[in-house]
């Protein structure tokens, strides 16, 4: 992709003006940041520049301009690990939770996976996307321009491919970037243990890849669901396929899933709530990211992820919203910025860094978002106060206005004229 130059407006040119912060990575072509580049991440203040969907290298002369004078520019949010597309809510299991019910003891039950598998499997396509395009609107309009879903709630092979083929469909008529991720082992489904399902997934990946539009394939690792073993079969699936490999790992007990998935070459491990030192120490260095869910940790009562050990280690530290119908029906990544900057002690550079260009690493979209830099997509947040003041308000959406490959893709009702004009 090429850079923009500053001296040329494009067919599609906007100046972003006078913005008092602007998020930038400490040098170009990053692929992501850890250790002491997050903190040299600058929030200088000026103008921002874009062309035909992308950034510019400089301010555009004559370019239509739109005062952000007292706001943040940062790039758009991306949200790494959701469960969409799924049908339904359990908000039963909450009212469960909240007397003391544990996780395990509601799968057991029959509910958690199995009651979105049923759901899911009684409901029409279009109720299915229609609840899925509600959320995310609700994902936009609090900075979510990226996001990844997974299947995972089919628990047999026509439901599962069935769930795939609706992620595609909810991504040709959303304004967001998507991706999709085939989590083809998220419980064990009846009649199967994990040894046969997993030949059931090996026999499917076929039509899988026929697909065309899945990026990775991911495993939940627990003694309720799938053992190492079974990740170390993932891992050459994923392979095979030429695809990721994403593991749900050391969220409710320690199975020394870490080790074993970077073995497998993860592409990230997700939860680690339950994590160690050990586990820490290996994640320091490796080219796999720790994607921490603080909304499934706060609202389960969970174990709380080693957060701030990783960020001091050097690990690859990632947050996302783990949005689903029964641990985290949580749609908002400001919202995840607040809980993590409190659980965890994360300063305002290191979740954004978490929410950015860590998260798009994890999808393999480094290079053509996730940063403010020349020639990448124009996925531009304006915010209506400084940076610092995301998690400070918390549960406040501090989003004004979200572009979309330079184009506002949504506007809040007290900025629809300053957008308008500056757009007309």
């Amino acid at each position: 992709m090429s850079a923009v130059d500053g001296a040329t407006v494009g067919a599609r040119a906007l100046t972003l003006a006078g913005a008092d912060q602007i998020l930038r990575p400490p040098q170009s072509g990053l692929p992501w940041l850890r250790g002491a580049d997050v903190a040299a991440q600058t929030l200088d203040g000026g103008d921002l520049g874009l062309a035909d969907g992308l950034i510019a290298e400089a301010p555009l002369r004559g370019a239509p301009r739109l005062d952000v004078t007292g706001c943040a520019l940062v790039p758009g949010f991306v949200d790494c690990h959701t469960h969409l597309p799924f049908a339904g809510w359990r908000a039963g299991e909450y009212a469960q939770k909240l007397a003391g019910v544990t996780y395990a003891e509601i799968a057991r039950g029959g509910g958690g996976i199995r009651a979105s598998a049923r759901a899911l499997a009684q409901s029409s396509d279009e109720r299915v996307l229609e609840q899925a395009a509600g959320l995310a609107a609700e994902m936009l309009a609090t900075g979510t321009t990226t996001f990844e879903g997974k299947s995972g709630y089919g628990l047999e092979r026509d439901q599962e491919l069935r769930a795939l083929g609706l992620a595609t469909a909810l991504g040709a008529f959303v304004p967001q970037t998507t991706l999709s991720t085939a989590l083809l082992a998220h419980a064990v489904p009846d009649g199967f243990d994990t040894a046969a399902w997993m030949r059931e997934v090996e026999a499917m990946m076929p039509e899988v890849i026929e697909l065309g539009t899945v990026s990775a394939l991911d495993i939940f690792v627990e003694a309720i669901a799938f053992s190492t073993d079974d990740l170390r079969v993932m891992g050459e699936l994923a392979r095979a396929a030429g695809m990721m490999l994403r593991v749900h790992g050391e969220q409710f007990q320690r199975l020394g899933t870490v080790p074993v998935a970077l073995q497998a070459q993860a592409r990230s491990i997700d939860h680690l709530s339950v994590a160690d030192d050990e586990d820490v120490a290996l994640l320091a260095d490796a080219p796999c990211a720790a994607v921490l869910l603080p909304a499934a940790e706060f609202l389960g009562a969970e174990h709380r992820a080693p957060g701030r050990a990783l960020a001091d280690a050097g690990a690859l530290v990632v947050l996302a919203s783990d949005l689903n119908p029964g641990t985290a029906p949580v749609s908002s990544m400001p919202a995840i910025i607040g809980l993590a900057a409190r659980l965890y002690g994360l300063s305002p550079r290191e979740t954004l860094a978490a929410t950015t260009l860590n998260a798009a690493w994890v999808l393999g979209l480094e290079r053509t978002l996730g940063s403010l830099e020349a020639g990448k997509r124009a996925d531009v947040l304006v915010l209506d106060g400084p940076v610092e003041e995301i998690a400070y308000r918390f549960a406040r959406n501090p989003v004004a206005v979200v572009l979309c490959g330079g184009v506002p893709v949504w506007t809040r009702p007290d900025w629809s004229g300053r957008v308008a004009e500056a757009m007309a």
